[in-house]
């Protein structure tokens, strides 16, 4: 092979010029390849001529001699004779393309090749000089425009490696098409999304690549591409847009997309930038659902009820249908709540809410409204009978037992109804008076159902003035105790004393406990109103036995929910130390629901009351359970016959031998029995002549004052033989009256 170089020490021989100034940094060598002289001579002469760097000339005059040199690397550009292979085509042309891809060419022809150098230049050839035009100057202009096309396109490269080096490193996903809409490029973030590969998806159609559809009606969407292409600007995404994964799984995505355009402005294709945005739209999601949803149930709460009974109305109103609203409120549920504990509590929330749900239809709604209050919207009913339909079929699937844990709970439920458009023609109007109705339904014993009636507005007002006012007589201390005697029925004298409270209200004079304490069950007062009487009677009892009295034992009524409640027992405790009281002078009175409410926990408690050494007395017996089980299993010292039984023992009634077995039951038990309500002297003959040991009742005292009580505790009251006559209402009966050196005339 012979290869001519140009060791170029001299202008004249340029195989290795460098022009001045310019460092000796990348050295280009040109490979001339042609036989004829005068391409020679101009090959020598331009690398003699350019100033643009360092350059070095080799010469060829065969292909094969060409092939044999581009073994090896090195070679910057190829100058080919068109005719080197004597040929009359492109061969020679498409053998150095196939053998050097990549490297520069420029084509040396004759005279009349325009059409054939064209189609040259179409094929991969960068320039090209014919006949007439080869010469030092024209090569070397030829060389210099390499120079420069190669600095355009290492600039160009350089910002093509930058931008691809950021599209595949972004976190969006970017997809490219043509002006036909066929892919061109995908990121590796829209490769993993779109699940192709910039590979499989080049040239194929975008829309058999980026597939979406819209999330609620499940139909194709638009493509922004090809709208971004037809209209020439840029578009957004269609909301709560899905896109479908080649392998079917979906993804929710939001972005735009824009047209691209070439150098003259004409738009050449598009480019989308998207991401998945189904964690934050399901975040999004889930808050919307939290705040319009119960957390503890997942049920509705108020303010999307509110909204729906809204709708309701609306579609009420246009179809002449009517609404109702069924407010369910659970009864005794602070009971359970607070002797098992807040979490059995959730659970049987959890256990009613479900329930609810069942008996309804799926157009209805059922909504928790907080704590123990449901509200069930039936939409679109015929008549207001179907509410009462509905609301019996609640009470029957709540009545039933709730197995939470180890417990087997019953519990009941109050409801009030209210129907539109009787009853009122907005959601809170309806909301309101159904509540007022459902308030009607806990007057009425509870585990009942009530529609609203307008009168009741005003039974709601006075339920809701006396709430009020029994918080300003917490804060103003406007409670009083009132003590009724018990009285030994063998000896006469006072045994005991029952506390009963009394509101001495500063307009209304003295209030019954019948009118406000179930009031303040249901509001929650009942708790610091019975901490109060606790507190008041301990005091009182001390102040007794500070002024030299006879002490009795004083009894104070406990309520389901006190006696249920936390802290309990530690506030008993507290009141006792505080007061410096003997527990032994107090003692408690419960009713058979309370001590049966939640049988399993009772004796723990009763237990622990006896340890600090109060006195157990069950009230109102014989109204309740009156199960004898419970008799022998809790430590109890004495039964109270309920004043119902006592009314009629004189009478005949099938009530004389119940009390007859109860004071037999107790007395085997070796309880103490007292009769309550007595009123007449037969009554307490009765009593008396069947071994009752007590008996409390109008017939020996109406309620007192602590100090008219104090003055029948002083030193030196007799007793006296029981006189034959009834006694007048409001005054201590002659039975009990003391000395009037010991009773005040006030």
């Amino acid at each position: 092979m012979s290869i001519d170089r140009f060791d170029g020490n001299s202008a004249r021989d340029a195989s290795m010029w460098f022009p001045r100034n310019i460092p000796m940094t990348k050295v280009r060598t040109l490979l001339l390849v042609s036989d004829d002289p005068i391409h020679v001579q101009a090959f020598r002469e331009a690398l003699a001529g350019v100033d643009d760097g360092p350059f070095q000339g080799e010469s060829v005059s065969t292909l094969a001699e060409c092939f044999k040199r581009l073994e090896k690397e090195g070679i910057w550009s190829i100058f080919l004779n068109l005719y080197v292979s004597e040929s009359k085509d492109l061969s020679a042309l498409n053998r150095v393309l196939e053998v050097a891809p990549g490297i520069p060419i420029l084509l040396l022809g004759r005279d009349g090749d325009d059409s054939l150098a064209k189609k040259a230049m179409r094929r991969g050839a960068k320039d090209y000089l014919l006949e007439g035009h080869i010469d030092g100057y024209s090569l070397g202009r030829a060389i210099r425009n390499m120079v420069e096309r190669e600095a355009a396109e290492d600039k160009l490269f350089t910002e093509k490696a930058r931008a691809q080096v950021t599209l595949d490193s972004i976190g969006d996903a970017v997809l490219c098409t043509d002006i036909q809409g066929n892919v061109t490029y995908l990121n590796p973030v829209a490769e993993i999304m779109t699940g192709w590969t910039r590979k499989e998806a080049s040239g194929k159609p975008v829309d058999e690549v980026f597939v979406i559809i819209n999330a609620s009606t499940r139909e194709p969407s638009p493509n922004p591409l090809k709208t971004a292409i037809e209209e020439n600007k840029t578009v957004e995404l269609t909301p709560n847009c899905i896109m479908i994964r080649r392998d079917g799984s979906e993804s929710a995505i939001e972005d735009s997309a824009a047209p691209i355009h070439d150098r003259s402005g004409l738009v050449s294709g598009a480019v989308i930038v998207f991401r998945d945005v189904s964690l934050s739209r399901a975040i999004a999601e889930q808050m919307k659902h939290l705040a319009q949803h119960d957390i503890l149930t997942d049920l509705p709460n108020r303010m999307l009820l509110k909204d729906r009974i809204t709708q309701a109305i609306g579609n009420a109103r246009r179809n002449r249908t009517q609404v109702a609203v069924v407010f369910i409120d659970l009864d005794q549920f602070k009971h359970i709540n607070d002797s098992l504990g807040h979490a059995i509590g959730d659970k049987l929330l959890q256990s009613v809410a479900a329930r609810l749900v069942t008996c309804v239809r799926s157009s209805d709604t059922v909504s928790r409204q907080g704590g123990d209050e449901f509200v069930v919207l039936l939409s679109e009913i015929k008549h207001a009978g179907d509410a009462g339909i509905m609301a019996r079929k609640l009470l029957t699937s709540l009545s039933g037992s709730h197995a939470i844990d180890q417990h087997n709970l019953h519990i009941m439920a109050s409801i009030g109804i209210s129907t539109y458009p009787d009853d009122g023609e907005d959601a809170e109007v309806l909301m309101k008076n159904a509540d007022t109705a459902m308030y009607q339904a806990k007057s009425k014993g509870r585990n009942n159902y009530q529609f609203f009636k307008k009168e009741m507005n005003l039974r709601a007002a006075n339920r809701q003035s006396i709430e009020g006012g029994l918080r300003d007589a917490l804060k103003y201390d406007q409670f009083v105790l009132r003590y009724q005697p018990k009285i030994n029925l063998t000896t006469g004298v006072i045994s005991g004393a029952e506390a009963l409270l009394r509101w001495m209200h500063p307009t209304s004079g003295l209030i019954s406990p019948l009118e406000f304490l179930p009031i303040a069950e249901d509001c929650g007062l009942i708790l610091p109103i019975g901490r109060w009487v606790l507190k008041e009677a301990c005091r009182q009892i001390q102040e007794w036995i500070a002024a030299g009295l006879r002490v009795v034992p004083v009894a104070v009524n406990v309520s389901s929910l006190e006696f249920r409640s936390e802290g309990f027992l530690e506030n008993l405790r507290a009141i006792l130390t505080e007061t410096g009281l003997d527990p032994r002078h107090l003692e408690f009175e419960l009713t058979e629901t309370v001590l049966m409410q939640h049988a399993e926990s009772t004796p723990s408690v009763l237990n622990a009351l006896k340890l600090i050494g109060v006195r157990l007395a069950v009230d109102d017996f014989g109204t309740g359970y009156s199960n004898l089980s419970y008799l022998k299993q809790f430590p109890i010292d004495s039964l109270k016959i309920d004043q119902s039984f006592v009314r009629d023992i004189t009478s005949g009634t099938d009530d004389v031998p119940i009390v007859r077995a109860v004071i037999t039951m107790a007395k085997s038990l070796r309880q103490r029995v007292v009769g309550e309500g007595v009123e007449t002297e037969e009554q307490m003959q009765y009593l008396r002549n069947h071994d009752c040991d007590e008996a409390q009742g109008f017939y020996f005292s109406t309620p007192l004052t602590a100090t008219q009580f104090g003055q029948l505790l002083a030193p030196g009251i007799a007793s006296f033989i029981p006189p034959p006559r009834l006694k007048r209402a409001g005054t201590i009966s002659p039975w009990l009256m003391p000395t009037r050196k010991h009773l005040s005339p006030h």
